[in-house]
């Protein structure tokens, strides 16, 4: 089997290439290396066929779908902090990028698997989330919602192709962390919060820090992403793909400063002074699992705290 993985080179992506080369499939990866790193994959240099170029690139884009038996379309802009800073070209990126590749997919019948976000839902307070409920944005003059709708889009797509006779299924992310996270943290609290832990500056919590999250370990993303391309009744179908295990920022802070052994303080911050005026947060996200337990055998298997001490390992091993 031959698999394709937009943004391959990028932290889920490079984990999915693992998965898929340990499952015995031949990979090709497509990442322009604009959040993505080739250190991720460099391990692999002599085991995977690596393009660095775009997703809008497409008679690249073509050739590479024609070539393949599954694709795992997980490039896009992502981070809110890069969205808020790029929404002309997040939009693009996500909306455009995602029609070349379905197009190409739907011209030579290839299975694709679309990556998606927990940011489709908005900021609905209808807890757990499941794949079927409504969603709730806020306004347009709010560049934060673009993504959620550029997100959609492709998801409509998806899934017109996919009745149209496409094998297609989308997974929805919950909050990943884990090694090769980005340093910089540009779309993870928890890369943020281990940053500051081991350089002893404030863990700088947004808002009062009770909103709350479920933080999904990366090899439980990447299960769920596998499972989602090699099920075939997955076909046709929307998966949340995470950890259902709660927790608030405030006590994520504590849980990340007594993990690291940091002497920091945990400090508070307004969403203005680090997003601008116009930012609207969610309060809770939660994921309903029915649907992936019962359909893929999906199951997260690896706890915050085990997540948490090896990808503290992790970073500290990069950053000797």
């Amino acid at each position: 089997m031959k698999a394709l993985v937009t943004g391959g080179a990028g932290y889920i992506g490079s984990h999915l290439v693992d998965r898929l080369i340990a499952a015995g499939f031949d990979v090709t990866v497509l990442d322009d290396l604009s959040t993505g790193k080739h250190t991720n994959i460099a391990h692999l240099d002599n085991k995977v066929e690596f393009h660095h170029d775009s997703i809008l690139n497409e008679a690249l884009v073509d050739k590479l779908v024609k070539n393949s038996d599954v694709v795992y379309h997980l490039a896009a802009a992502v981070g809110v902090g890069n969205i808020i800073a790029k929404p002309l070209e997040s939009i693009i990126t996500n909306a455009r990028g995602s029609d070349v590749v379905l197009q190409a997919c739907a011209n030579h019948g290839t299975k694709v698997v679309l990556a998606s976000t927990s940011e489709i839902y908005g900021k609905t307070s209808k807890m757990p989330m499941s794949e079927e409920d409504d969603r709730l944005l806020g306004s347009t003059s709010i560049s934060r919602w673009s993504y959620s709708t550029a997100k959609a889009l492709d998801e409509h797509l998806a899934l017109e192709y996919s009745r149209n006779g496409l094998p297609v299924s989308i997974v929805r992310y919950f909050n990943s962390f884990g090694p090769r996270i980005d340093f910089k943290g540009y779309g993870s609290v928890v890369a943020n919060f281990i940053r500051q832990a081991l350089a002893g500056e404030p863990l700088t919590v947004h808002g009062d820090g009770s909103q709350s999250r479920c933080f999904t370990y990366i090899a439980d993303t990447v299960e769920g992403t596998f499972l989602a391309g090699t099920v075939k009744s997955a076909e046709g179908s929307v998966f949340n793909i995470g950890n259902d295990v709660e927790i608030t920022i405030n006590d994520l802070a504590e849980r990340i400063k007594a993990a690291s052994d940091s002497m920091s303080e945990i400090t508070h911050i307004s969403y203005e002074s680090r997003y601008g005026k116009a930012f609207e947060d969610t309060k809770r996200r939660v994921p309903d699992l029915t649907r992936a337990r019962n359909v893929l055998g999906y199951s997260p298997t690896t706890s915050l705290d085990e997540g948490l001490r090896l990808t503290l390992d992790w970073w500290r091993r990069e950053h000797r």
